[in-house]
């Protein structure tokens, strides 16, 4: 593992490949993994550790062994007896490396270690585990807090660990082999992580020198050495070299001022996340990917669809755009607050419940002005993803989604694409000369009146992926329903035509707009030789 631009924090462990070797072969004989930690813990306690609640996991690690020792020292961050951490791992080893600090007679940890199922990349042995700052696990409705405390270092450098933006990009990210991967805005490296699995080199980057630390610290106890490290903002680390794979949870919160490296950008609005889409044209090797998570305005007078459009305008690069959710301005600088820990009396050093008071509306102001200083009326989060295709025609969509959907959806995502290769390369007389089948996951369903001879209705549902619903009419349904890949699209429309006694050349002009959207968006794929790579 390679570094560049990325100094050693001395209060930190070094990243020493051969002491990282020992700890892991610790953490393993003691099943210190997640599926060792949820068997020890349970599902209750397991499921409030998430929302930063430890009293259960207290007491189902009270036994002293190796496994509970290790949750209590870098879970729950208790000291331990130094006879028992003894037991459970090479201690004079992790004190001299400074994974633990003498605590007296006891021993602590000096970062927080997270086992983490590193399951998407579908690799053999999924076993891994995340480093982050004491007191930075995600979860709870307390934030960060006063985590600065525990670590003696700025609350603004702090380094988070895996949370469920980091899951749902590692879900949503297209998984296949390739040579190249970045990393931009990794924090404590869990994209890192899950690339390193499937990536020959992985250059990981971030403007915060402790975050590429902890990414080295990542990847090295989790066994990998492929996995290099650049500081800088945005693409500036790499400068005119090319990835098959770009994968940013970057910090793309909206907010008034840069207070937080992890999370806010120190650019106006949203206009990170506008250069992050920008700049992946000239950073992407052909067919190569960049996917993003993202927070964008919505402004008034402005149409968001065509706001996200008009970021990927020019660049030559298809685009689809998922947003999930939608938060109007007092919830989104609520949630912010909430994260930063301001809403806790004693959130500053020695302040009154009053003058807390006062501190947390000044800030609640601050947020409301700058959003009605910009019209911005509300605020959209979602995923991004781009491809670099090659086509003179690029496809853009932008669509709003906030049904659940089936993680992991990368294989969807990636055929998502492809389809749009199908579709963009066939007139209507091509669609229609092309066999399809119905895809595997998809049902039929039938709405209307109990005992009526008719539908109202003939609904085909998606159990799979986007898990998406599109209503069809006699000819959709019925082109479903034999759908198998043996016929012609043009064929199985005739027979329906005879069928029905409508004129074949007019069901056929009308057929081809309703097919591309079945296509597109997954109910039905090509086959043969007009099959979309990778359907």
């Amino acid at each position: 593992m390679t570094t560049s631009d990325a100094p050693a924090d001395p209060r930190l462990p070094a990243p020493d490949p051969a002491r990282a070797a020992r700890l892991r072969e610790a953490f393993t004989a003691a099943d210190f993994t997640a599926d060792g930690c949820l068997e020890l813990l349970g599902a209750t306690a397991y499921a409030a550790l998430a929302r930063s609640e430890t009293a259960p996991a207290l007491r189902a690690t009270r036994g002293g062994s190796p496994l509970e020792t290790l949750v209590r020292l870098f879970l729950l961050q208790q000291p331990v007896p130094w006879a028992q951490a003894a037991a459970a791992l090479p201690a004079d080893d992790c004190l001299a490396g400074g994974w633990l600090l003498r605590d007296g007679g006891a021993v602590r940890a000096a970062v927080d270690v997270r086992p983490y199922a590193n399951e998407v990349a579908g690799a053999d042995s999924a076993d891994a585990w995340v480093v982050s700052d004491l007191g930075c696990a995600v979860g709870g409705a307390g934030g960060i807090g006063a985590a600065g405390a525990a670590t003696g270092v700025d609350r603004r450098d702090l380094v988070l660990g895996v949370g469920g933006a980091s899951t749902t990009l590692a879900g949503i990210t297209v998984r296949r082999p390739v040579r190249e991967t970045l990393d931009l805005g990794t924090g404590s490296g869990v994209q890192a992580l899950h690339a390193a699995r499937h990536s020959g080199r992985v250059t990981a980057t971030d403007v915060n020198p402790r975050a590429l630390h902890f990414t080295r610290l990542t990847a090295a106890l989790s066994g990998f050495d492929n996995v290099e490290t650049a500081g800088g903002s945005l693409f500036e680390p790499v400068a005119d070299r090319r990835f098959d794979l770009v994968v940013s949870n970057p910090p793309f919160v909206i907010s008034p001022g840069g207070r937080f490296t992890y999370r806010d950008g120190g650019l106006p609005g949203d206009e990170l996340c506008r250069r992050l889409v920008r700049g992946a044209a000239d950073h992407l090797a052909p067919g190569g990917y960049c996917q993003l998570l993202a927070n964008w305005q919505h402004v008034r007078g402005e149409d968001w669809h065509e706001r996200l459009a008009g970021w990927v305008a020019g660049t030559g690069l298809d685009a689809w755009v998922v947003q999930r959710e939608v938060q109007d301005t007092a919830q989104y600088a609520e949630l912010w607050l909430r994260d930063a820990g301001d809403h806790r009396v004693g959130a500053e050093p020695g302040e009154t419940a009053e003058e807390a008071r006062v501190r947390y509306n000044a800030r609640y102001d601050a947020w409301l002005d700058a959003f009605e200083a910009s019209k911005v009326e509300g605020v959209g989060f979602g995923w991004i993803t781009l491809r670099a295709s090659g086509s003179d025609r690029p496809a853009v969509h932008v669509e709003e989604w906030p049904h659940p959907v089936e993680q992991p959806l990368g294989p969807h995502v990636e055929r998502w694409f492809d389809r749009q290769d199908f579709l963009r390369t066939r007139d209507d007389a091509a669609l229609l000369a092309a066999r399809y089948r119905l895809a595997p996951e998809v049902v039929q369903e039938q709405v209307g009146a109990p005992g009526a001879e008719d539908p109202e209705h003939v609904i085909l549902r998606q159990n799979r992926g986007m898990r998406r619903a599109t209503k069809v009419d006699t000819v959709g349904a019925g082109f479903a329903g034999v759908c198998d890949g043996t016929l012609a699209a043009g064929d199985i429309v005739d027979a329906i035509a005879r069928l029905l006694g409508e004129d074949r050349v007019v069901l056929r002009d009308r057929v081809p707009q309703s097919l591309r959207l079945l296509v597109e968006q997954g109910f039905v794929e090509p086959v043969g030789s007009g099959e979309a790579a990778g359907a």
